[in-house]
């Protein structure tokens, strides 16, 4: 793989050659992999990652990590945190965490994120929090993903990472992009600091605000919300900036047009939804104020509103193009709509629920391949097409001859 780095005149930038630019450069095929966003239902797509690393060891040996695999890992809110942790250089320069390691981070961390409290005394908290300020202090998230990223920047993950944030002073998307941070110090910041900017859902968890600095002591300062607000499913975000990249690498921006989707892999990973439990009706939300919209029968009807629909725009919108250019095997959604109750919630966060949502992810695997219907926004099960773990195995060995395809082109054999 080819990519541009940092150099003190920009036409030099914009033609030096970098190894994490995705290909056309030393393989066949552009692989993306994007994670929603979803709290402690990060446990679910943490789950189906660590199958998928699991099968590319049995083919490439133990040390195989996710990272090795894709040219861009995309994650929003709890999918950024999970980006960045089987991303981000260890001391040996490998990812900090492998797959399943993730799974332990989440059961062993999520308590102390979202404490949770008991009995009425606490539902009379929780609705308290709504109205007077976030429903947690975001103190053990903050401190925690500063101790285990430290100083390290996006510009040093071990592959091209891309991560939504929402900008609540400028009211726009931030979008923080690896290929970006190699080119303009004011976006290469710390990967803490965007963790816990991705992160912070309105109503749950604080706001965030730092600044960066580039070489002439010049700051751009940042007030970000969770990345949600713009791109709960991070996919189409991912595309737009390797189609730029690409145009990018071709030298003609502004008049690029072709962009072969055949000879892509595309993994969209979701966080599960409540659409089955069907909560909420016209009638029942045409009686509601702001409060009932930011709190009602446990849940935030308005956060979990844009979303869910975020989400679901944007695979409606990668499902419809790959299946009208005849290579929707080329992109595989991986979504349980399932989930009722607590499993629904982004921050319940007993043990009970933990588990379960491990199991879910689980039980995912074993669910045939579905596609988003088009007329009606359901899953549908797929006949012909194997489960989850099948289609991610067949997957996982694409994956591997494309890495192999790459080290021999490399190696100018």
């Amino acid at each position: 793989m080819a990519e541009t780095t940092k150099s003190s005149s920009h036409h030099c930038r914009r033609h030096r050659r970098h190894p994490h630019t995705p290909p056309p450069s030393k393989g066949k095929l552009i692989t993306v992999l994007s994670i929603d966003g979803g709290g402690v239902r990060g446990l679910i797509p943490g789950t189906i990652i660590s199958f998928l690393e699991s099968k590319l060891q049995e083919l490439d040996g133990p040390d195989a990590r996710i990272a090795d695999y894709f040219d861009v890992i995309a994650g929003t809110s709890t999918g950024g945190l999970l980006t960045a942790m089987i991303t981000a250089p260890n001391e040996k320069n490998r990812p900090m965490f492998a797959a399943e390691e993730v799974i332990d981070f989440y059961l062993e961390n999520s308590p102390k994120i979202f404490p949770q409290g008991k009995g009425f005394l606490s539902s009379v908290t929780k609705l308290a929090s709504a109205i007077m300020g976030p429903k947690y202090d975001g103190k053990y998230l903050h401190t925690k993903v500063k101790d285990l990223l430290t100083e390290t920047r996006l510009s040093q993950t071990l592959t091209n990472v891309i991560i939504p944030t929402f900008d609540i002073k400028l009211l726009q998307p931030v979008i923080f992009s690896s290929f970006e941070a190699r080119l303009s110090a004011p976006k290469d910041a710390h990967l803490a600091d965007i963790c816990i900017s991705t992160s912070a859902a309105p109503t749950y968890l604080p706001a965030h605000y730092f600044e960066t600095k580039d070489s002439n002591g010049n700051t751009r300062s940042y007030n970000l919300i969770d990345g949600g607000v713009a791109a709960n499913n991070p996919t189409l975000v991912a595309m737009s900036q390797i189609k730029k990249e690409i145009a990018l690498m071709n030298k003609d921006f502004a008049n690029f047009k072709s962009i072969d989707y055949h000879n892509f892999i595309v993994i969209s990973i979701g966080t599960g939804s409540a659409k089955i439990e069907q909560k909420f009706s016209a009638d029942l939300a045409s009686k509601w104020g702001v409060l009932q919209w930011l709190y009602h029968g446990g849940s935030t009807p308005l956060i979990d509103s844009f979303f869910q629909g975020s989400a679901d725009v944007v695979d409606i919108h990668m499902s419809s193009l790959f299946q009208s250019l005849n290579c929707e095997k080329n992109y595989l959604r991986i979504q349980d709509d399932t989930l009722v109750g607590e499993r629904s919630s982004v921050d319940v966060s007993t043990t009970e629920n933990l588990q379960e949502l491990v199991q879910i992810g689980k039980n995912l695997l074993k669910k045939p391949v579905s596609r988003v219907n088009l007329e009606t926004g359901v899953f549908e099960k797929l006949d012909g097409e194997g489960t989850n773990a099948d289609a991610l195995t067949h997957l996982a060995q694409r994956l591997s001859q494309e890495r192999r395809l790459r080290k021999a082109n490399a190696n100018g054999r």
